[in-house]
């Protein structure tokens, strides 16, 4: 079972929305669409579902085109970020009702329902209305009822975006295990990259309404193909900065300069641009061999735990995450160090030369 967008594109009224895109998914994956809001994953799946007809290329349902079919003809089932359930009808009925809809007995009914409801944790609630539930049961429920469907594609939109942080974390952990025996093909939208990382299997990033990497999610991760997926598989988005290879040396744009060690030792000589996320910020030098930058504090933002700090280098706006609240005055300059195996190499253009050497080993 695979489904197969063929150069599919979307354009509304002149503008753009999904560019020629390719993909092949899989019977039993997981594949997550990683990108900002408006860089096309709702369009995207749109296509994928029926729910919209490409304006140019085809999708094909385990080798038939089903370009232009009917949703309603099409096993799919979709859960979207604001979830909706049947507000006068209990959760038994919620679940049950696309069963009905396909004609199914009372009794395969019943069973579906019942072991939907028990994955999902819902059994002592299904005499219960929506509008009694919480939020997470609220969506919860919704789940079930895309479950039960037994579709062969099974779309979630940015499902756990308006849930509870400990609830989403629980979610997040239990949805690949719930449906990983339905055997559907799973894709599933998020603005998060750590989310995609929770999540696991296959990711697509997406810029701009292009697909611009398509692969394991560790490896579209560690090993970006270019600096735009490793702006989107970032958050905060890597940090860059202009860099130039003469011999033995890297200078970097303010100037300063280090031997060309490690992964720099086998650049060409010529210009390029390194790019490190923001977790690779310190502010204290911890090892030996450590690069620094000067730097100047413009804002800082505590998360609890943890402490973003948003630096000027000169005229380069980076951020840091560095572990601890700090105490640090705004406004004053700030040195900042870099393990040079953080560092990924781009060329001018973009396109990946060297990636991180501590990914290289992971």
């Amino acid at each position: 079972m695979t489904l197969e967008l063929r150069s599919v594109s979307k354009v509304v009224d002149g503008v753009t929305h999904i560019h020629p895109t390719n993909l092949t998914l899989n019977k039993g994956t997981m594949n997550v669409l990683l990108g900002a809001t408006s860089s096309g994953k709702t369009s995207l799946m749109r296509l994928m579902a029926g729910l919209d007809v490409p304006t140019t290329g085809r999708v094909f349902w385990d080798g038939t085109d089903v370009t232009g079919q009917r949703v309603q003809d099409r096993k799919v089932a979709m859960v979207y970020q604001q979830f909706i359930n049947y507000p006068s009808m209990n959760v038994y009925n919620n679940i049950a009702s696309p069963l009905r809809l396909m004609g199914k007995s009372a009794q395969e009914i019943d069973v579906a329902v019942k072991k939907a409801a028990d994955l999902m944790q819902l059994s002592p609630m299904l005499d219960r209305k929506p509008l009694e539930l919480s939020g997470g049961q609220q969506q919860r429920c919704a789940l079930a009822r895309a479950l039960v469907k037994d579709a062969g594609l099974v779309l979630l939109d940015e499902p756990l975006a308006n849930l509870d942080y400990k609830l989403r974390e629980e979610l997040r952990v239990e949805i690949p295990k719930i449906f990983e025996e339905a055997g559907s093909i799973f894709v599933y939208a998020t603005t998060e990259p750590e989310e995609a990382l929770l999540l696991g299997g296959n990711t697509a990033a997406l810029f701009e309404g292009k697909v611009t990497q398509f692969d394991l999610t560790p490896t579209v991760y560690r090993h970006p193909i270019d600096a735009t997926t490793a702006r989107v598989f970032s958050d905060p988005p890597m940090n860059f900065l202009n860099i130039v290879k003469a011999g033995n040396q890297i200078t970097f744009g303010d100037g300063q300069s280090t031997g060309a060690s490690g992964e720099f030792s086998t650049l060409a000589d010529g210009r390029y641009v390194a790019g490190f996320r923001p977790n690779h910020v310190e502010i204290t030098q911890k090892t030996a061999g450590m690069m620094t930058f000067a730097t100047r504090l413009m804002v800082t933002e505590l998360t609890g735990s943890e402490t973003f700090i948003h630096l000027d280098h000169h005229g380069d706006k980076w951020v840091g995450l560095v572990h601890g609240v700090h105490s640090l005055e705004l406004g004053a300059p700030l040195n900042v160090y870099l393990d040079p195996s953080h560092v990924y190499i781009f060329s001018e253009t973009g396109d990946l030369v060297a990636p991180a050497s501590y990914a290289q080993a992971a």
